[in-house]
């Protein structure tokens, strides 16, 4: 595997808030962005049958998601 630097560029959108670095999202969209990553790199586990790392990337992405959808149910009520 090569690395091409074909990675998409991501958009920081300030959130106003004075508890995160200048230019970086916070914890829903580290979760998001985590999510979406794994999930790429679970395609590429499965067709070289890396069984192991795949199920360690399958309970990163659940945890992932299921922080978003604890934040967004909570933004609901």
């Amino acid at each position: 595997m090569t690395k091409s630097g074909g990675r998409r560029a991501r958009t920081h959108q300030g959130r106003g808030r004075s508890d995160e670095p200048a230019g970086e999202g916070g914890p829903d969209e580290a979760a998001a962005v985590i999510a979406e990553t794994v999930a790429e790199l679970a395609g590429l586990v499965r067709r070289h049958k890396l069984d192991v790392l795949g199920f360690l990337l399958g309970m990163t992405q659940l945890e992932a998601e299921e922080h978003l959808r604890l934040r967004s149910k909570r933004n609901l009520s």
